[in-house]
């Protein structure tokens, strides 16, 4: 933490917990009778609640978006970078929303959470989520603070698969949808990845097939490998080599199996770390929900015919070495929405960190977003 809050920080920010007692229905055929959703907010809301801004969070994301919760935290919110007073998000000129979603860990109604129907922690009998599940909470939620379209929905990776369902499922109720490194659908290399992390989890012997609340333990080593996986997908070749090229811890060779170059020893980390604050069910529910994601496929694979109802105009940002969701797969959102007669900009961002280029300030990515969001803010009088 600095020894002063910068100045285009949001400050000192607290969450709020919003009760929901109407019954959602799902996709998955069960429905949540009531549920609970952490939010937090920056910014103002202007008098005709015409300047909000959705951000919605990839898979391990949060409601935790921007500024700080005390003075003692080390850090800020995991997109401060883009969220604040001058930045591309501005909350001198936005009233910005972000929240943990349905299925989330941290706070929100998920699996770690008490089952009012049993007293017991919800577990694996929490019900499978959708993307669409969770655009039809966040409608609730928009709701509950008066926010009757958005000015902007905005996500990166999960995030921007939730903008783009936005645009289908409630076309007049979003303005703008801004998707950063996403993609229409999973490739089949990347369901492979998620089946991968979700093993390792479920062969974890403290899994117990999802109730390890029960037995008093937790799966740490499964999660463990399971977000090492998928950190290596969120970085470049390049990126890894730069930051830990070959380097050993020691100077020699130990001939042996444990944690010998630099590279190694920072998966392992990453890992033991995140298997301390994520939750295994939710690691499960939100890759699967990924791996449903496809909202072309009713329409025969057709992706311009299922963007048909939208009415939004589009900002898809993706970057050169990103590999996990290429820009060959923002193109192909583009393509189709040029088909569809929909307004769409795109700009592929040329940055050597792959798939988490979009949580890191670049000048070109951060000159094109906050040339198109001063756009939305003079659109919408903020």
């Amino acid at each position: 933490m600095p020894d002063s809050l910068p100045t285009d920080s949001v400050g000192l920010v607290s969450p709020q917990t919003l009760h929901f007692g109407t019954p959602i229905e799902l996709a998955c055929g069960q429905s949540l009778e009531s549920y609970d959703l952490v939010v937090e907010t920056y910014g103002t809301l202007n008098a005709d609640a015409s300047n909000a801004v959705l951000i919605c969070h990839a898979l391990s994301g949060h409601h935790h978006a921007a500024g700080y919760h005390s003075l003692d935290d080390k850090k800020p919110g995991w997109w401060d970078s883009c969220i604040g007073p001058g930045k591309p998000i501005d909350t001198n000129r936005f009233f910005v929303v972000c929240l943990n979603n349905l299925g989330g860990c941290h706070g929100s109604s998920g699996p770690s959470s008490i089952n009012p129907a049993t007293g017991k922690l919800y577990g694996p009998d929490f019900p499978v989520i959708t993307v669409a599940d969770w655009v039809k909470s966040q409608a609730r939620l928009a709701d509950r603070l008066g926010i009757k379209q958005w000015a902007a929905v905005v996500g990166g990776s999960l995030g921007g698969m939730q903008a783009l369902q936005w645009s289908l499922d409630y076309p007049d109720r979003i303005r703008h949808a801004v998707i950063v490194a996403s993609t229409p659908r999973l490739t089949a290399q990347n369901i492979a990845f998620n089946e991968v992390a979700r093993q390792a989890i479920t062969s974890d012997t403290e899994f117990h097939e999802g109730r390890y609340d029960d037995a008093n333990t937790l799966p740490r080593r499964g999660l463990m490998l399971a977000r090492m996986v998928g950190h290596i997908t969120y970085l470049s070749d390049a990126a890894m080599g730069e930051k830990f090229g070959r380097e050993l811890r020691e100077e020699a060779f130990k001939f042996g199996y444990d944690a010998e170059f630099q590279v190694e020893s920072y998966l392992r980390y990453q890992g033991e770390r995140f298997s301390e604050t994520f939750d295994a069910n939710t690691y499960l529910l939100m890759t699967r929900a990924l791996d449903y994601f496809d909202p072309a496929y009713e329409f025969g694979g057709d992706l311009s015919k299922a963007l048909e109802p939208a009415q939004c105009e589009y900002l898809v940002l993706s970057f050169s070495t990103d590999w996990r969701f290429s820009p060959a797969r923002s193109e192909e959102m583009v393509n189709a929405m040029i088909s569809a007669r929909k307004k769409v900009s795109y700009a592929e961002i040329d940055a050597p960190w792959g798939h988490d280029a979009f949580l890191i300030p670049t000048p070109r990515y951060t000159n094109a977003f906050t040339a198109y969001m001063d756009r939305v803010a003079r659109e919408v009088g903020a």
